[in-house]
């Protein structure tokens, strides 16, 4: 039996030094959530120093949340030369960040000791050796990050070596080789240096490496073979310059090709959806030609290979999409979704046949939204809310009347943004307004300030993430734009966050329907 491989994931930390993308705390703590969901062993929450208060909330929260799998891990680097650690103020906010996991960094190429920190080989090793036992008196483990493994490697074997002998003597409980510059080694180098590495020390290593070369995950998967059991790396790939090892690939390739137990079969269904959902946490565009999740990972297009799949699927597939929560696609009639849409209407309404005229009705509706743009697989209250009106287990509470939104510039330079409403609940007619900061903030404001007063139950409903993507933005300013919302409920503050989604080519008019949902569905859950 395979020795266990752990997934260690910096999507939170190093995925988000990735150009263009910046998480909030928000997005950081439903990411968060997910990975844990899925089985990782920990996430990487972030570098909880005071010049970066996210990530210091961050910790802060997460001291308070129950995690089923993960241990939330904090990131920061050795102390600093002739620094002592009891008093060092890079150590300090690692400890006060209460982390169950601890992971520093330090120097392992002599170059970067002598002409970057300035100081000598030796105190290099003391800072590594003095780091690591001061940290582990306040943390239940200890990762440390050998930085420019391989370049020291080649530079210098022996100090390369001795930099991990005294992260081992200080304690430490995982010694992670990295590839920092992303391109210094190739899989067969890689494979042989973590082995040599394996057979030196007889010690517990894991692999951290960049894709600057295009190889981060044939790089992780080398080092596995050669006795690395945990492999640090980003779902989805991201991460500085040309992105992080791409975990979304390693598990798979781990599980399904190369024999290991990484999470369960259940949990390695929800890996197309976990995929999507921090692309649209991250507000960035899905990949439709990544490996194993993409939607076009499994599409088939004409001619011999639709022939030879429909006769027999592995022919022309590698393996079966289902999975990793995928499904086949045949371009001419996009099957893409539909047995995730039937495992969630069976969630709703178990005893529906499948071959019912709702359950017809609800494809087709959600195939034709797709068309359109929406992307259910993050707004799981606008699917439920979508299914359970067909199925006929909801009827609005309330019928929309119209709106007007008024933005207005006074000559003093000061923005004004209102919105009207008016709705109807039973008999009565309510019509409101209210100011925000922007429509879609008057817009929020205007809705929950006319429905309070008729269904209490809103008060605790608060709107907690916003965002808009363009989605054909070759049509500027005419474009079809993507809304998505998220919920918390504050009184059951045991139920998860949901989103919701709207979509047209006009901004007001997607806010509003995905700001309509979040209601209805706050009142349909009650």
């Amino acid at each position: 039996m395979k020795k266990q491989v752990y997934i260690y994931d910096t999507t939170l930390r190093d995925g988000n030094q990735a150009k263009g993308l910046s998480f909030s705390l928000e997005d950081k703590l439903a990411i968060a959530r997910k990975l844990d969901a899925f089985g990782v062993d920990y996430i990487e929450g972030g570098w909880p120093n005071p010049t970066n208060p996210t990530d210091v909330e961050f910790f802060a929260r997460a001291r308070q949340m129950t995690w089923k799998h993960a241990k939330i891990a904090a990131f920061g680097s050795t102390c600093r030369p002739k620094g002592v650690p009891e008093n060092d103020p890079i150590l300090k906010p690692l400890t006060d960040s209460k982390a169950p996991v601890i992971t520093i960094f330090g120097k392992s190429w002599d170059l970067h000791v002598t002409e970057v920190l300035r100081t000598t080989l030796e105190e290099n090793l003391r800072m590594i050796r003095d780091s690591v036992a001061y940290l582990k008196r306040h943390a239940q483990e200890v990762v440390y990050d050998a930085e420019h493994f391989f370049d020291g490697y080649k530079a210098n074997p022996e100090y390369a070596l001795s930099t991990l002998r005294a992260a081992k003597d200080g304690g430490a409980d995982c010694l992670v080789l990295c590839d920092t510059n992303g391109g210094m080694a190739l899989s067969w180098e890689l494979e042989d240096i973590t082995a040599r590495i394996k057979r030196e020390l007889n010690a517990a290593l894991g692999i951290h490496v960049h894709n600057d070369t295009g190889v981060a995950v044939a790089n992780s998967l080398a080092a596995v073979r050669a006795g690395a059991t945990q492999v640090q790396g980003v779902f989805n790939g991201y991460g500085e310059r040309c992105g992080n090892a791409n975990l979304t690939v390693i598990v798979p390739d781990l599980q399904l090709k190369m024999g290991y137990k990484v999470v369960s079969d259940e949990q390695l269904k929800e890996l197309r959806g976990l995929s999507l959902s921090i692309s649209e946490i991250a507000n960035l565009a899905d990949d439709i030609r990544q490996p194993y999740v993409g939607e076009a990972a499994f599409a088939h297009k004409g001619g011999a290979h639709v022939d030879g799949v429909m006769k027999v699927a592995r022919s022309f597939e590698h393996m079966d999409p289902a999975l990793v929560g995928n499904a086949r696609d045949f371009i001419v009639s996009n099957q893409s979704g539909s047995s995730l849409i039937w495992d969630k209407i069976r969630e709703l309404a178990p005893n529906v046949d499948r071959r019912s005229p709702e359950v017809a009705a609800i494809l087709a509706e959600v195939k034709r939204k797709e068309d359109q743009g929406y992307h259910f697989e993050l707004a799981d209250a606008s699917f439920q809310l979508l299914a359970s009106r067909h199925l006929g287990l909801f009827r609005d509470s309330f019928e929309f009347l119209g709106f007007k939104s008024v933005e207005e510039r006074g000559e003093d330079g000061s923005l004004k943004s209102e919105f009207r409403l008016k709705l109807k609940v039973g008999d009565q007619v309510e019509e409101t307004s209210a100011l925000g900061n922007g429509p879609v903030d008057a817009m929020n404001a205007a809705l929950l300030k006319s429905l309070v007063r008729f269904f209490p139950a809103l008060e605790s409903l608060e709107l907690i993430d916003f965002k808009v993507r363009v989605l054909d933005n070759a049509k500027g300013t005419g474009a079809t734009v993507r809304v998505w919302t998220r919920y918390v409920d504050h009184a059951h503050p045991d139920q998860e966050p949901y989103g919701t989604i709207g979509v047209s080519t006009n901004i007001i008019e997607a806010s509003w329907q995905a700001l309509m949902d979040g209601v209805h569905y706050k009142l349909m859950r009650g």
